[in-house]
């Protein structure tokens, strides 16, 4: 089964790192996602810009709107996602908690639902 694990931080808590500390971050996590794919668990991974940079998309009434955002009463933003493949929850609450970035913030683990296409 497919689980998509979101992965949420404050920003400003990674402000507080150096650079050193940034680098070395990413290098965790990049090795990571190499485990994860050399298990087999690797279905995709990517980081996401800043929520400085996202645009919200909405139509209503047949008329599209976009606007900056997005605007949260949370500190902590969605920073990227893992998508993995694992036999159940159990296993991918286990393989989220090898995340570097879950010590500095929250995973958030989520099957995927497959939509079901007639023919």
């Amino acid at each position: 089964m497919k689980y998509a694990c979101l992965v949420h931080f404050d920003g400003a808590v990674l402000d507080t790192l150096d650079a050193d500390g940034k680098h070395r971050l990413d290098v965790e996590s990049v090795g990571y996602d190499g485990d994860l794919a050399a298990a087999g668990h690797l279905i995709v991974a990517q980081a996401l810009q800043s929520p400085g940079s996202a645009v919200l998309v909405r139509v209503r009434d047949g008329r599209l709107s976009a606007t900056d955002g997005p605007f949260s009463e949370t500190k902590e933003q969605l920073g990227g996602f893992i998508l993995i493949e694992a036999r159940d929850m159990n296993e991918a609450i286990r393989l989220a908690g090898g995340i570097p970035l879950a010590r500095l913030g929250t995973i958030e683990v989520r099957p995927v639902y497959d939509i079901p296409v007639r023919k």
